[in-house]
């Protein structure tokens, strides 16, 4: 499950963002995932307290976000929404296009908390 090995790598990124904004805990975490990206989203949150027990998100929740799969097309330039083995323009059926999204796998926002001042702060 290569879940786990993606769920630690954002440990380590959250981790990074509380240290620099001295943090002293983590109460959320928004993540984006876009269906051609190779993660299962159930598999991710399963495997995420695993990788946080422990650590200043050892207590956040993890909020998953599903991208849609767009497309540029060459053909007529513009921009559609895709199916997942059907990369073609939904305008003009073109199978010339460009992927724009649906690949991503992006830490979007954390939600820290700051013990002195009991005051959350986005990031």
């Amino acid at each position: 499950m290569h879940e786990l090995a993606i769920c630690q790598a954002l440990i380590g990124q959250v981790s990074d963002v509380a240290r620099s904004n001295r943090a002293a805990a983590v109460s959320d975490i928004f993540v984006s995932i876009g269906p051609l990206s190779g993660v299962e989203g159930p598999l991710m949150q399963n495997a995420f307290p695993i990788a946080a027990a422990g650590t200043v998100a050892g207590a956040a929740k993890l909020h998953l976000r599903s991208m849609p799969i767009r497309v540029h097309c060459e053909e007529c330039g513009r921009e559609s929404e895709a199916g997942m083995n059907r990369l073609v323009c939904e305008h003009c059926g073109d199978w010339r296009t460009r992927l724009i999204s649906g690949d991503e796998l992006l830490l979007q926002r954390v939600i820290l908390e700051n013990a002195a001042a009991g005051v959350e702060k986005n990031v």
